[in-house]
């Protein structure tokens, strides 16, 4: 099992929460984190980015981390992941650049 792998089963089971919400913490976490970090608003495309590379980068370790083990790969699932993940900073970055709601327009 990989680091990251032990990673996620820690949180699993300590912070008792099902994966898929451990993929909204973390992309709240990476897109409001990046935003106050950098400087940037959340209208700005910067914090968005941050999320979908660290989604795509996971799902991607997943998958290696699945070939490695000779476990059968499951796209969808990773798809479903990265979608998941994405959800929420895409709304809030809709949100940010077409509502005054962020402080957008």
């Amino acid at each position: 099992m990989s680091a990251l792998q032990t990673v996620k089963l820690w949180l699993v089971q300590h912070m008792h929460l099902a994966k898929d919400a451990l993929h909204i913490y973390v992309a709240l976490t990476l897109f409001f984190g990046s935003a106050l970090l950098f400087g940037w608003r959340l209208r700005s495309w910067g914090p968005w980015l941050v999320v979908a590379v660290a989604a795509v980068a996971g799902e991607l370790w997943d998958i290696s981390d699945r070939h490695s083990g000779h476990i059968p790969q499951n796209y969808g699932a990773n798809l479903h992941d990265v979608w998941n993940t994405l959800f929420w900073p895409s709304v809030i970055l809709l949100l940010a650049r077409r509502t005054k709601l962020f402080g957008g327009r």
